[in-house]
C-alpha cells in the first residue's frame, strides 16, 4: 500500500489524510493558527508488516531556521505515553539539512523512521510535534497534531 503525497497550502484546523490501509490510518492537522506550505509522505502505510518507514518532507518555514528544538508529545488511547525534546539546530556544526533554511526557502528532505523496537498495540495515538526557533520555546515555527489509528495488534 502506498502513502499519499500531499503538497498544498493547508488551512489551520483542516485534517489532511497521510495514508490509510487495513492496519493503519494516519492524518494530521496544524495546531497553530497560521496556514503552512507543507507536504508529508509515509510509505508503506502499515505498522504490522514493516519496521522501517520511508518518509519525505517538504516545508516552507515562516522564519529562518538557525536554531530548532523539536518537542514530541505522544498519547495512547488518551494517556500520555511519551515526552521527548531534541535540539536539531544550534547554529554551529549542525548535521541536519533543515538547519540554515531561510524563511521562504523550500526545505525538501527524505529520511527513514525505524520502528523495529516498537510494536504499536491496537488503539488511537495522538502525536503533537512542535518546532521552536528559541530555547525558551516561545517562538513556535511549526506545530503538527498527528492522529494514528492502529487497527490491529501486531502479534
Amino acid at each position: 500500500m502506498f502513502g499519499l503525497l500531499l503538497f498544498i497550502l493547508f488551512s489551520p484546523g483542516a485534517s489532511e489524510l497521510i495514508c490509510t490501509s487495513s492496519d493503519l490510518e494516519m492524518s494530521y492537522t496544524f495546531c497553530d493558527s497560521v496556514a503552512q506550505a507543507f507536504m508529508f509522505n509515509l510509505t508503506p502505510c502499515s505498522v504490522t508488516n514493516e519496521r522501517v518507514w520511508k518518509t519525505a518532507l517538504t516545508w516552507i518555514p515562516r522564519s529562518d531556521i538557525h536554531f530548532l528544538k523539536i518537542v514530541f508529545n505522544v498519547w495512547y488511547d488518551g494517556a500520555k505515553a511519551l515526552f521527548w525534546k531534541e535540539l536539531l539546530c544550534s547554529g554551529a556544526d549542525d548535521e541536519y539539512s533543515v538547519c540554515g533554511t531561510l524563511k521562504g526557502e523550500t526545505l525538501a528532505s527524505a529520511f527513514d523512521i525505524k520502528g523495529s523496537r516498537i510494536a504499536f498495540p491496537k488503539g488511537n495515538y495522538n502525536i503533537v510535534v512542535q518546532g521552536f526557533s528559541d530555547d525558551s520555546e516561545n517562538n513556535m515555527v511549526i506545530c503538527l497534531n498527528f492522529t494514528m489509528i492502529v487497527k490491529q495488534d501486531p502479534f
